[in-house]
Order: C-alpha cells, then structure tokens, then sequence
C-alpha cells in the first residue's frame, strides 16, 4: 500500500492571527481547495478561543493551521512567538493537530490579488484576513500535495 500523504482527511481551519481580527479559511473535507470565512474581531482570549472551538466543533474541523508570522529573514521574532502560544494554546484547547505555517507575505499578497480584482482599499477590512487565511490554507494543502 502507498504511503498515505494526508495521515488525517477532513476539514482543515487557517487562522490568520492580527491584532485586532483573525482571518480564517477552512478546507472542504477532502483536504483539496480553501475557502474563506467571516473574520472574527478579536475581543478577548477566553471568547476568541471559545469561538474558534465552536468552529471547530461546527465544521468538523480535523486539524488547524496557524499563520506563523516570521521575520523575512526566516527567524522568529515578538510575534511569531505570539502565534506559537496561541497555537499551543489551541491544541489544549481542541486536543487536535495544529501546525504553524509561514505566512510571510500572504498579507501582501491578499492586497495585491485585492488590486487586480479592483476592490476599493476602503472596502477591504476582513477581507484581507480571510484572503491570507485562504492562502495560508492552500499553500498548506499543496505542501501535502493535494491541492
């Protein structure tokens, strides 16, 4: 038999972590395209992470991806230790897998898909999270070489 290059097919959530939203984007339950969904506006750690868990629980969530913001350099700096603490936060919280990824210019990257597609800057707010959480997503997917 082949080796298996998804070990855990379902639903697969990307966080997009910001200060004041989290971005998010959720894999169909082939682990194969990435959608986006509403961004939530961060209020406070108890109530974010029992919204993401309700999530979780509601799209039969299997594994998380965290956006891991490094420095272009490739090292880690203030807040790629944030996301490392809110994803180990996330695995004892939801008991699942939950992988760091880099997302180093998905944000950019959102922005300029954003530009091509003509949407206005000022229409932007949470789009852009749930752009970058897409793209975390996908690159995600493709790494396992599904997408």
């Amino acid at each position: 038999m082949g080796e298996q290059k998804n070990p855990s097919p379902g639903r697969i959530l990307a966080l997009d972590l910001g200060t004041r939203r989290i971005g998010m984007a959720l894999s169909d339950a082939l682990g194969i395209t990435a959608q986006g969904l509403d961004t939530l506006d961060r209020t406070n750690k108890a109530k974010d992470f029992s919204r993401i868990q309700a999530i979780v629980r509601k799209r039969e969530v299997t594994e998380i991806v965290v956006g891991n913001p490094l420095r272009m350099s490739g090292e880690a700096g203030t807040q790629s230790e944030k996301a490392a603490a809110f994803a180990a936060e996330l695995r004892r919280r939801t008991g699942l897998p939950v992988h760091l990824w880099d997302e180093r210019l998905t944000s950019a990257e959102a922005n300029r898909l954003l530009d091509e597609a003509g949407m206005d800057r000022m229409a932007r707010k949470g789009v852009v999270d749930r752009m970058a959480a897409a793209l975390i997503l996908q690159a995600f997917l493709q790494s396992r070489g599904l997408a």
